[in-house]
């Protein structure tokens, strides 16, 4: 059976069908960025890595490439693209995003926002004080920011419908706004996000720090680990958490939950280094990878490390600054490497450093980021200029070679 499925990744319908035994999947229009932009995930790198969970035999992606029109022969939708193509399919799936239905507001003369919901207060009351409005069609205020915002969201709808009923039988309860905290099952690949993103930040220019880090769901040692790549978004003067996106198979609820707990309480980087969390073998690592989160924001924050990111390699000036990877060469020969960098083992540094330039600037990045930042450490120590690839070749490997 061949379905086209349109721009309805967030809603988690593909994993849906797969379990419902669909075997071929075209995934047409800007399906993976746009849908996940919607749930805050909408943040380079991650994309990548669903962009290879989605590439699996029975899936066939099309991206940048919009639906025009529809049509019926023989029985079968035929599809029409933005690019000129034609697919046929026995079932079109259509998730194009949700305008709040705000009529009856309006035509009762209630405040509507510049997005088409219904303004309320903290108390859930609409400009009409004997009015009370909740869910999927009420503006409400971001929690970090203060700015309306609108969050189909069922966690938050439920709570206003609690704060809504107290509020009108005389007990005042109030809203304090709502994180955007969701999650998404993409066949085996989890993808979570709570807070600002990226794109958000810096539209409305907020100063902020990330920090991409690979942790295992439960300790390497205990059979069935799975490797998470978190994504810290926090504040330079002070290091409150402003946001984060995890991408996984295990584990990822449980770590997005803290992190956004933590918002909740105003928490810093400084904080996720020192949480006690539940720890067994099976469970997690004795340092959760939320400690890994916050130890390695915490770092840049105390000046222990500087760091480049994948999308700033382009303009760098290749020769005041010597990319050098410290891998070991069977790590190269099974995942590849990045043209033109000096290849020094990490354990070889220390013995290589009188082969080093002083005038230079060395980038340096590993597999995951830990052995780039103790290299980093050795060169700072030494007089050298250095700075660590942030999240390493990992990072590089999905956003910048899409492999």
């Amino acid at each position: 059976m061949n379905v086209l499925v349109d721009r309805m990744l967030s809603r988690g319908l593909i994993d849906e069908a797969a379990a419902r035994g669909v075997r071929e999947l075209l995934a047409a229009g800007e399906a993976v960025p746009r849908a996940f932009a919607a749930s805050g995930v909408s943040e380079d790198v991650l994309l990548r890595f669903l962009s290879e969970e989605l590439g699996l035999p029975f899936v066939e992606l099309e991206l940048g490439n919009g639906v025009e029109g529809f049509s019926s022969e023989g029985g079968r939708v035929k599809v029409y693209t933005s690019k000129g193509h034609s697919l046929e399919c026995d079932l079109v799936i259509l998730s194009i995003g949700i305008r709040p239905e705000s009529r009856l507001a309006r035509e009762a003369g209630l405040e509507i926002g510049e997005r088409g919901g219904i303004v309320v207060d903290t108390t859930m009351s609409t400009s009409d004080p004997d009015i009370l409005a909740v869910g999927d069609a009420v503006e409400t205020r971001d929690l970090l920011t203060g700015l309306p915002s609108m969050l189909p969201l069922a966690g938050p709808a439920n709570k206003q419908g609690r704060l809504a009923a107290d509020n009108a039988l005389g007990r005042k309860s109030e809203f304090t706004g709502a994180l955007g905290t969701a999650i998404v099952k993409v066949f085996d690949l989890t993808v979570a996000c709570t807070g600002l993103n990226e794109k958000s930040l810096q539209r409305q220019g907020i100063p902020y720090g990330k920090s991409y880090t690979h942790s295992g769901s439960h300790a390497g040692y205990y059979p069935g680990a799975e490797r998470m790549t978190i994504k810290l978004l926090f504040a330079p003067d002070g290091g409150r958490i402003l946001g984060a996106q995890i991408v996984g198979k295990k584990g990822v609820d449980k770590r997005i939950d803290v992190i956004a707990t933590a918002i909740h309480g105003a928490m810093t980087v400084h904080d996720l280094q020192w949480l006690e969390l539940a720890y067994a073998p099976p469970f997690s690592s004795a340092k959760d990878p939320v400690n890994i989160a916050g130890f390695v924001a915490a770092n840049q924050l105390k000046g222990d490390v500087e760091n480049v990111y994948w999308h700033e390699l382009d303009g760098l000036d290749r020769g005041r600054n010597i990319l050098v990877d410290l891998r070991t060469k069977e790590e190269i020969d099974e995942t590849g490497a990045i043209e033109g960098s000096l290849h020094i083992p990490v354990d070889e540094l220390r013995g290589s450093l009188k082969d080093l330039d002083r005038s230079k600037q060395y980038i340096l990045f590993c597999g995951i980021g830990l052995r780039g930042y103790i290299a980093h450490r050795v060169l700072v120590q030494n007089g050298f200029k250095s700075k660590n690839f942030s999240g390493g070749y990992e990072i590089y490997r999905y956003a910048a070679t899409g492999k």
